[in-house]
């Protein structure tokens, strides 16, 4: 295909880049406001964090039924609904938990947006299906950039939109996501995915031809270990750094950047991409995260904190769209409903596993011994990215 882009195709990356946005506004907010609601609405304290479970529980079960359902109704409809029935619906409903004094309508709001996060996970596949060959990598990452406004947004309105309901403060955020759901669906409604062309309509291959592929095994690996990794420490930070006497300030702070790693990169990871290849970005992104680990376990000063969780967000990035833009060239357009709901489906997997285990596993270990208990995943991730560097060189036409 030509290497020149359309006017229709900015539009729908700038769509889906805004539609990124305000999910993941939604999404810092119940990381960081939803465990604090239900501590409050509880009986039983060990129940506190059930909500944000909730949410990740509720995005493990709908993620590949999402990927078929838009697989044959189509992209932006599956949009349509994830943000009206998950985010319009778990925001209304958790907000009316938050007025009844419900705890368990709250969780139940928490799940809805859990199905709200499944059918956003696929944005980025989206970029793909609406932009050119040569546009492709960069259409994915800029989607992904949308995240950067999440960095302040998501903070500001689970704090500052507690004002807007005196009666009934937390209710305030979670009206907040309701109304930014409603904008999304009004912005989603104007997407236009292009039908593929006749030739890639044919016969689906059975996922069992599928799976064995080395780059689908590359691409999956890539994206699921690194997200796993960067959750699970992501998870334990906050109680690391309390337990090391630092304020709660300082904590989001050090969380903050953690996020602006995990999307700023997302401006460039494109253009990188298509320079260098796929294959030294997911190196570069790997190796971010190795120096994270090696920082982390180094020292608990906050400026150790700090920049180990830059390097972690920014190398989850890269091998986050690495691993989409990998696994895109990995299946036809007939098959990739399957392939990318059995992809992110394994990533919410590792990545569900990773925030329920974070807790446990930094007791017994500390902060140094939960980073360098990363380093076999990390091994793992070489082998994956080194067999995919030769099987460049054996194919060098292969991108």
């Amino acid at each position: 295909m030509s290497g020149q882009t359309t006017p229709r195709e900015h539009t729908n990356v700038l769509i889906l880049a805004l539609g990124q946005a305000l999910f993941l506004i939604a999404a810092v907010t119940v990381m960081t406001l939803s465990g604090v609601v239900g501590e409050g609405l509880a009986t039983d304290p060990t129940l506190a964090t059930l909500p944000v479970a909730a949410m990740m529980v509720g995005t493990l079960v709908t993620t590949l039924p999402a990927s078929l359902f838009m697989k044959r109704f189509g992209r932006r409809t599956g949009f349509l609904l994830g943000a009206g029935i998950g985010g319009f619906g778990g925001a209304a409903f958790a907000a009316v938990g938050v007025f009844t004094e419900s705890f368990w309508l709250f969780v139940f709001g928490n799940l809805l947006l859990g199905g709200y996060q499944a059918s956003a996970m696929y944005y980025r596949f989206a970029a793909a299906d609406v932009a050119s060959d040569a546009f492709r990598p960069r259409a994915i990452s800029l989607v992904m950039a949308g995240g950067v406004a999440a960095a302040f947004l998501g903070p500001w309105n689970a704090h500052h939109t507690q004002s807007l309901l005196p009666s009934a403060p937390e209710a305030g955020p979670y009206l907040m996501l309701g109304a930014l759901a409603l904008l999304a669906m009004a912005l989603l409604a104007w997407l236009r995915v292009p039908a593929p062309p006749p030739e890639e309509r044919g016969p689906a291959r059975p996922m069992r031809d599928i799976l064995p592929q080395g780059r689908f095994l590359v691409a999956l690996t890539a994206a699921a270990l690194g997200y796993a990794v960067m959750v699970l420490l992501m998870t334990a930070t906050p109680l690391a750094m309390r337990q090391a006497d630092f304020d709660m300030a300082q904590v989001a702070l050090v969380m903050q950047w953690h996020v602006l790693g995990m999307f700023a990169p997302s401006f460039v990871t494109g253009h990188l991409i298509t320079r260098f290849g796929v294959t030294r970005i997911l190196a570069l992104g790997n190796a971010l995260v190795l120096f994270s680990v090696a920082i982390a376990a180094h020292g608990e000063t906050l400026a150790h904190f700090w920049l180990a969780l830059f390097l972690l967000g920014v190398g989850w990035n890269f091998l986050f769209i690495g691993g989409s833009t990998l696994l895109t060239t990995t299946h036809s357009a007939t098959e990739k409903g399957k392939v990318q709901g059995v992809n992110d489906l394994t990533i919410f997997t590792l990545v569900t596993a990773g925030s329920l285990l974070a807790g446990a596993l930094l007791r017994p270990l500390g902060w140094d011994g939960l980073n360098l208990a990363m380093l076999p995943v990390i091994a793992l991730l070489t082998i994956a990215i080194a067999w995919l560097w030769f099987d460049d060189a054996r194919a060098p036409a292969r991108t």
